[in-house]
């Protein structure tokens, strides 16, 4: 079944509708969600993408992501998307938005303006494996750990948001979320010092991966 997502400015206003494929293949802004879930033992909930999936494929990344259909309301369509893929919903609240603009193989543009929602869980997810192939918490600490040793078993936006939400948990005091954590990677500590605005701009012209 073809799905329709919103066209958006750059201020986010939805402006129109496409449908979904032939979207990123044309590259059009379009409005996304990405959702971060935590326990309370300080972990965040990662899953591994579906080889089925039309691009990103086995890869690792934020519990859910997804497209609110042509209409469909920014939260409902997050909320709808973490029970598809997960098994489970929970509270949502939305930290910030950024923009952002990447190649990927085969044809692929992912032109996002990217609405990022977080929430808590304490218990298991019940993944769809048609969505998510696997899944696991891990500490922040650990995933810096990973993506320094293996960016490239982790999505493009994964890599891109994480730093990002780690500063805005930062700056909101959120200590539990982020115990035992010490970032390694270069900038995250800018990131923290940053005001906690709501939409970051992070590219204008698209970046371009290769063997994704």
């Amino acid at each position: 079944m073809q799905e329709t997502l919103n066209l958006v400015d750059r201020a986010g206003k939805r402006i129109g509708a496409m449908e979904k494929i032939a979207a990123h293949r044309a590259g059009e802004l379009h409005e996304a969600f990405s959702i971060f879930i935590f326990n309370s033992r300080g972990e965040w909930l990662l899953q591994k993408r579906s080889r089925r999936k039309y691009h990103s494929a086995g890869l690792w990344s934020n519990a859910c992501c997804g497209h609110p259909r042509a209409g469909e309301l920014l939260e409902s369509a997050a909320h709808r998307r973490l029970r598809e893929e997960m098994g489970f919903d929970c509270s949502l609240r939305e930290a910030f938005a950024l923009t952002y603009c990447v190649e990927l193989p085969g044809g692929m543009v992912e032109h996002e303006f990217d609405h990022v929602f977080v929430g808590r869980y304490e218990r298991d997810p019940r993944s769809d494996r048609r969505e998510a192939s696997d899944w696991k918490w891990s500490t922040p600490s650990r995933i810096e750990r990973d993506l320094a040793a293996a960016p490239d078993a982790y999505t493009y936006w994964f890599r891109l948001i994480f730093p990002r939400v780690a500063a805005h948990l930062a700056a909101q005091r959120k200590d539990l979320i982020l115990r035992d954590y010490t970032p390694i990677s270069e900038g995250i500590e800018n990131l923290a010092r940053l005001k906690d605005e709501r939409i970051y701009s992070i590219t204008e012209k698209p970046l371009r991966l290769t063997g994704q």
